[in-house]
């Protein structure tokens, strides 16, 4: 096996040769290293490498390995955080001037887990300024580019990790999802993105955006966003948040199969554009559930309208969030971040509150779909991957904004005000070669079932083998 099909080989199997002592843990971590030097500066999906610490951990995971100790998981196998999930002593900058030193003094809970398990750290994913727009560019860090078009978008904010797993950068990426941020560099980097259900994995600091943002694994294979999953998975009590109960045996009980199970289709939301090389590529692979033994009828969906909800109640959170910075680093803060905090700061609270309670209400608009259906099927975006330092397609209406990138994602944020588990899944590619995702949502709380339904897809219509072009 070449260092390079050794980077693209998926964590199921690296941990399986690790414990059968056909892979040295600090071989591969090496390898995954070199690949990482290698083409990180045409990527930037690395905003901090951690190859010191890299190392290190598979060192004392290759001990414990020739020693028989105990091994966990993930032992001796690479992941990654995002850059703005707290990590003791390693740099948090949130793509922001603001936090260009911050070196936090204790670990998000989901990264003591995935540490716990064995796992190999190899250092922080590039993410827009403080996460809060659909692209992958930065003020500190710059563009992080797609391995399928380095000229094109990888799409955000988790847009490091989308890079990093389309690109054989390891095999396991963190990425957080307010409104879309996992699903969409999923889409466009064609790898498999989950955004579980919210309080699944949990976090902290909590996200002060009223419920909304959601920790979940990038990964390559499905097999490989289970495996993560039931490490990251189950309640912690720094976040009163997060899910009570035991988790579900994600690997175990992937390959279960959908036969049965009733499938919502949706081509539009009832109401959004969509590019027709796009929507051709979902249907096709919306089409392959009914081989899979489910009943797939085409809806319209019925839901309230959101979209005003999601430019209102996003902007208002920067506000409330970010505006006390806007005096000391406004000149060096993303524009469309300033414009959408100047924009959030016109609401009064009276707005805000009667916008909070229909987002509270927009929940029975959705409920009905799902109690006749168990998953829904849309595309994951209405475009692929456009160039990179846009915020919005070329041959799309262009706001008179700089802050208004969700037209082209309004696939994505209804199921972060709903909390359901959705994933973006590859579903084939456009003419020009750039990916096309299928979202799949599952009812509240069935994450497994999701997973279940994305093994059974990728069994029947698998992408893992197709890689990008090499990085110049």
């Amino acid at each position: 096996m070449s260092d390079a099909d050794l980077c693209y080989t998926p964590a199921t199997e690296l941990a399986a040769m690790i414990r059968a002592k056909k892979l040295s843990p600090v071989e591969l971590t090496r390898a995954v290293l070199a690949r990482i030097e290698k083409v990180n500066a045409a990527l930037n999906a690395f905003v901090t490498p951690t190859p010191e610490l890299a190392l290190a951990d598979a060192r004392r995971a290759e001990d414990a390995v020739m020693k028989g100790g105990a091994l966990g998981p993930l032992h001796g196998v690479p992941y990654s955080i995002k850059d703005l999930a707290f990590t003791k002593g390693i740099r948090t900058m949130s793509g922001s001037h603001i936090f260009a030193t911050r070196l936090p003094d204790v670990d998000a809970p989901f990264v003591t887990r995935l540490r716990d398990a064995g796992g190999v750290m190899l250092g922080k994913t590039a993410t827009p300024e403080f996460g809060w727009k659909g692209t992958g560019d930065s003020p500190l860090t710059g563009s992080t580019r797609n391995p399928w078009n380095t000229a094109m978008t990888t799409g955000g904010s988790s847009a490091g990790a989308g890079a990093a797993a389309a690109a054989g950068l390891g095999p396991l990426h963190h990425g957080s999802d307010g409104a879309g941020s996992i699903r969409i560099p999923s889409a466009f980097c064609g790898i498999y993105g989950l955004k579980p259900s919210y309080g699944r994995v949990p976090m902290w600091p909590v996200s002060n955006n009223d419920y909304s943002s959601h920790n979940g694994p990038m990964t390559r294979t499905v097999a490989d966003a289970a495996l993560m999953m039931s490490v990251l998975a189950g309640p912690d009590d720094v976040d009163r948040t997060s899910l009570p109960g035991p988790v579900d045996d994600y690997v175990g009980k992937l390959r279960a199969g959908v036969r049965g199970l009733r499938v919502a289709f949706s081509p539009n939301l009832d109401t959004l554009r969509v590019d027709p090389e796009v929507a051709a590529a979902v249907r096709d692979a919306a089409r392959v559930f009914e081989s899979l033994g489910c009943v797939v009828d085409e809806v319209k969906t019925n839901f309230a309208p959101s979209d005003d909800m999601i430019r209102m109640m996003w902007n208002v959170h920067e506000a409330g969030n970010y505006a006390g910075y806007l005096p000391e680093f406004r000149d060096r803060m993303d524009p469309g971040l300033v414009e959408s905090i100047e924009d959030g700061m016109r609401y009064s609270v009276v707005d805000y509150v009667d916008m909070r309670g229909r987002k509270l209400a927009y929940w029975d608009s959705v409920r009905p779909l799902f109690e006749t259906y168990d998953l829904l099927l849309t595309p994951s975006l209405s475009v692929g991957a456009f160039t990179c330092g846009r915020i919005n397609p070329e041959h799309w209406p262009q706001p008179s904004n700089k802050w208004d990138w969700m037209a082209w994602a309004s696939f994505s944020y209804p199921f972060n005000f709903t909390g359901q588990p959705a994933a973006s899944a590859p579903a084939g590619f456009t003419p020009t070669g750039l990916p096309v995702g299928l979202q799949i949502v599952g009812r509240r709380f069935a994450d497994l079932t999701v997973l279940q339904a994305s093994a059974a897809f990728e069994e029947a219509r698998p992408w893992a083998q197709r890689r990008p072009p090499e990085p110049t």
